[in-house]
């Protein structure tokens, strides 16, 4: 879990990054992507580790590694990788919204559909419609 939470964090950290210097600011959809999908994965991610035993201080170290190295890939999304091609952007974020595709169908869905039964499905659902809404609402305002 926490290692799928790094490699859906470090692309998704770099696109924020991209995003600041690209054009000063980060989308709204995709702060809200990132928001909805890091916060269960977080929570998942703790209750597996206070399962396996891990105290607390090892669980709140861990997550400030991540943190910290999010927050680095963020400034290297905005520094090193801003004068990259329209190309190598596509690929970083296609790497980004596979990383998330990865940590929702191998764990996220089928965790939640074991705790959640077919409400699962209809969150999942309704989660897409509402990112669908927030960029149609973004584009039509801009």
């Amino acid at each position: 879990m926490v290692l799928a939470i790094i490699l859906d964090g470090v692309p998704e950290s770099i696109v924020i990054g991209l995003g600041i210097s690209k054009g000063g600011g980060v989308s709204l959809p995709m702060l809200v992507a990132v928001f909805l999908s890091n916060l269960p994965e977080a929570i998942a991610g703790t209750i597996g580790m206070k399962a396996s035993g891990w105290s607390k201080l090892k669980i709140i170290t861990l997550w400030v590694v991540i943190v910290l190295v999010c927050a680095l890939a963020t400034v290297a999304g905005s520094t090193l990788f801003s004068g990259v091609s329209v190309r190598w952007l596509a690929f970083i974020q296609a790497f980004a919204g596979g990383a998330i595709l990865l940590m929702l169908a191998d764990s996220m869905m089928p965790e939640a559909y074991e705790h959640g039964s077919k409400m699962a499905g209809i969150f999942t659902v309704l989660g897409f419609f509402v990112a669908v809404a927030i960029t149609v609402l973004e584009s039509m305002h801009k």
